[in-house]
């Protein structure tokens, strides 16, 4: 039975990232309101739906412990799974961000 495994730090931190998600989401739906509509909250809620996928491996890893080899077969997908998710958001943090910047432009450019 392992002790201290990377799926007991990404089981949580997994969860946060879904909030991080969540919140996003959130931003974009105030920011559409103002500025029109975009995808990026669409492409948040991918990402958090990869991080609850990672935070699910993570918990059957710990839950599945006993089984050393299949425990460590899906901690490592897990942290596979936890990875893209990163990218993900990293990648719709961009987008937000780019959305915002082009719609001031096209306000600065109107007024």
């Amino acid at each position: 039975m392992r002790s201290e495994t990377l799926a007991s730090h990404i089981l949580p931190v997994s969860g946060t990232m879904i909030g991080v998600c969540v919140t996003l989401i959130g931003l974009v739906k105030l920011a559409e309101a103002r500025h029109g509509t975009s995808h990026v909250d669409e492409y948040a809620a991918l990402a958090a739906i990869t991080f609850l996928a990672s935070a699910l491996t993570s918990y059957l890893s710990m839950r599945y412990s006993d089984r050393e080899k299949l425990s460590v077969r899906i901690e490592r997908f897990a942290d596979t799974i936890f990875l893209w998710g990163l990218v993900g958001i990293t990648l719709v943090a961009t987008l937000f961000a780019r959305s915002e910047e082009h719609t001031s432009e096209l306000q600065s450019h109107h007024d």
